[in-house]
């Protein structure tokens, strides 16, 4: 693992109010502007033709709208100054930020799919660690960034999230400067509600919240969209992995948690909705096997994690998954691998496939 201190320019400020720290985006140059533009344009008119925006649909966003509005207020501020920055319809934003949501309720098949491994360990040699690939649309590669988040209602000071330009705060990860770190994996699911959007809870965790105890009874008491994962851990060593059922959670507190892209407990394993056309989704029982036989082996450093997230399958070995995936330019594969040091505030990124690309460390604090 090769490491280097990150650039000045390797991290975009965000600095102000919700409104003001999305509209600030817009600060990562005019040809980004244009290309988040466009790929959030052609998103949803490919969404559109596959029949993901009929009447129910509608609907069904209407009535989430009307719930975020209400219960989510800084989350759709900072929407709205990210739909001020890059001059594209909130609506349209707000669509685009459900579109997985709104492929679970047309049960599509194939097509392209979030996908991600993530796992949390409570000590090691660099103390409690919280870990990530990122396996995403090829058309996020350039688009996505190392947000420093800074503004009056962080309750528990500044957050590093890893994200995309034109979504808000923790899009796919993040931590805050109290040590707690949040990371995520999409779950298809047969059953949505209206509630808590994955995307706006994240950041909502770490802007309310400084430890994974306080996090999981955040979550507990609060309505759910459902689907996907959260993996989380602390300074202090506490670990869990919650999945969010549209009636329900379920929350795993162990030494060591792991999850991909389908649901493991017993109340909510059921709810899964499998997409055999998606390589993602096929691939996410052999990713969370090796996982599970892989991690208890070793006590977990960064450099080791970030080795392990560089696995690929050889050959037909069953010992071995495809941690990091490599589906072309336009296709889904692994964006980015992360690996967040809750203890001393530091994040370990590499922005391309992580057994390729160069890891950066970058500090919270100063």
């Amino acid at each position: 693992m090769r490491v280097r201190a990150a650039d000045q320019d390797a991290v975009l400020p965000l600095v102000g109010t919700p409104f003001e720290r999305g509209e600030a985006q817009i600060t990562a140059g005019t040809n980004i502007w244009q290309e988040v533009r466009q790929l959030t344009r052609d998103r949803i008119a490919a969404a559109r033709e596959n029949g993901l925006l009929g009447d129910a649909a509608r609907a069904y966003l209407d009535r989430q709208k009307s719930f975020a509005r209400s219960e989510c207020a800084d989350a759709m501020a900072e929407l709205a100054g990210i739909a001020a920055g890059f001059d594209l319809p909130e609506d349209a934003l707000f669509q685009h930020l459900h579109l997985g949501t709104l492929r679970d309720l047309a049960q599509a098949q194939g097509g392209t799919s979030d996908g991600c491994s993530a796992w949390a360990v409570s000590d090691g040699p660099d103390g409690p660690l919280a870990v990530k690939n990122r396996d995403f649309s090829g058309g996020h590669a350039g688009i996505q960034r190392v947000f420093r988040h800074e503004g009056p209602d962080l309750k528990h000071g500044p957050m590093l999230c890893l994200g995309s330009l034109g979504s808000p705060g923790a899009y796919s990860s993040g931590m805050n400067a109290a040590g707690l770190a949040v990371v995520d994996t999409q779950v298809g699911v047969t059953q949505h509600a209206v509630g808590w959007l994955r995307y706006f809870l994240m950041t909502r965790l770490l802007t309310e919240t400084a430890s994974v105890g306080a996090a999981v009874s955040m979550i507990r008491d609060l309505r759910h969209a459902g689907g996907g994962t959260l993996v989380l851990a602390d300074a202090a060593g506490e670990v869990a992995a919650v999945e969010l059922g549209a009636e329900g959670v379920s929350v795993e507190t162990a030494p060591l948690v792991c999850r991909t892209n389908h649901f493991t407990t017993t109340a909510l394993a059921p709810q899964t909705l499998v997409d055999r056309r998606s390589s993602i989704e096929d691939s996410s029982l052999d990713r969370r096997g090796f996982l599970d036989r892989i991690l208890p082996r070793q006590a977990w450093g960064v450099g080791d994690a970030a080795r392990l997230m560089a696995q690929h399958r050889d050959g037909d070995d069953p010992a071995l998954a495809p941690l990091c995936q490599h589906g072309g330019a336009s296709g889904t594969r692994t964006l980015s691998g992360v690996v967040y040091c809750c203890r001393s505030r530091l994040m370990y990124v590499c922005l391309d496939n992580p057994c390729s690309g160069e890891w950066q460390s970058i500090a919270l604090t100063s």
